[in-house]
């Protein structure tokens, strides 16, 4: 496979098998190339054109942390619709605010298979993303959030990039950047937010997923005493040996092993644990707040909750130095969908 190290890039995603490269890439993919993956039924035939179509996914998040809000903006493509959401939470007030689209087939959106260079809309340009270089451009403009802001990476830090093999003949890309500077402008209920002390990150994943899946995820974008402190977890997805766990230290990237969640959907308001075996990860997760929302569809379902709260704890990193976390703000979230 070539690759142009200058720029950081696979320039051929699609290997001459057909197959996406698996594992941890060393370089961001140029485009997807759907076009050129061969996808195949469990009889090992070609896929049909419109069976291939509709089992691509795709999806885009991006999470912004201030000290006094939590912001969350997402599009989803799954072809059949899209769905997409913003959200604000003040932290001091335990309050939520939100609003959310949904739209059939391809009216009032559009998404492009890159995470290099895209871009991606909904509700005609109500929310959007657009992604030069792999650098990150939010826009938002809604009665409750306004924004154009930027994530901008620190110099030499790597997002994480996996590829996996799902379900008998399918491959999920992800490529997750946590606790990146804020660059430009941002409204909360028209009053202008200073992003000094902001940091946030994004979420872009693809591919050709379960019919059926859910996952457990965890999310942290953190600024204390002048450190950057970002976190992924995960479980549930990318997980035929590897796993998406990492953590970010002042732009330093550490891969972490597999972790484990254990909550109740019974009591939403209890305590999670997660932890790794090897305890290189040991967090306790308590839930100040959620979204939350039911699809039943007939052929289409989603429940899905995300939880804004606090973690405490530790994660040591590859250098072997533990790092504590007292009451830090962060997501977690819980999700079943079939699609």
């Amino acid at each position: 496979m070539e690759v142009k190290k200058s720029n950081c890039i696979y320039t051929s995603f699609i290997q001459d098998d057909g197959l996406p490269e698996f594992g941890h890439l060393n370089a961001i993919p140029k485009g997807l190339q759907l076009d050129a993956f061969h996808y195949t039924n469990e009889m090992d035939k070609p896929a049909s054109k419109w069976r291939k179509h509709f089992a691509y996914k795709q999806f885009q998040f991006v999470s912004v942390t201030t000290p006094e809000y939590v912001i969350g903006v997402a599009i989803a493509d799954i072809r059949y619709l899209a769905s997409g959401f913003c959200y604000v939470f003040d932290i001091k007030r335990n309050e939520l605010m939100q609003q959310q689209w949904l739209r059939p087939l391809n009216i009032g959106y559009s998404t492009q298979p890159s995470s290099w260079s895209s871009l991606a809309q909904l509700a005609n340009h109500t929310v959007q993303f657009s992604v030069h270089e792999s650098h990150w451009r939010i826009q938002v403009s809604t009665e409750l959030l306004k924004a154009d802001i930027q994530l901008m990476p620190s110099k030499n830090s790597l997002p994480l990039m996996l590829c996996t093999p799902t379900g008998y003949s399918g491959w999920t890309y992800t490529q997750k950047h946590n606790a990146l500077g804020i660059k430009g402008e941002l409204f909360v209920n028209g009053v202008a937010q200073n992003i000094t002390l902001a940091t946030g990150g994004y979420d872009f994943s693809a591919g050709y997923m379960r019919r059926e899946t859910s996952w457990r995820w965890a999310s942290i974008n953190h600024i204390s005493n002048e450190r950057k402190i970002g976190l992924n977890l995960a479980a549930g997805v990318n997980e035929t040996g590897f796993c998406e766990n990492v953590f970010w230290v002042d732009g330093e990237r550490h891969l972490l092993p597999p972790v484990a969640f254990q909550f109740s959907r019974q009591a939403p308001n209890a305590s999670w644990q997660i932890k790794s075996q090897d305890l290189r990860v040991k967090l306790t997760f308590s839930p100040l707040n959620q979204r939350s929302e039911k699809k039943n569809l007939w052929f289409l379902k989603s429940n899905f909750r995300q939880y804004i709260g606090h973690f405490s704890g530790y994660i040591i990193d590859d250098h072997g130095k533990k790092h504590h976390l007292d009451r830090v703000v962060g997501l977690t979230e819980d999700h079943y969908a079939k699609w």
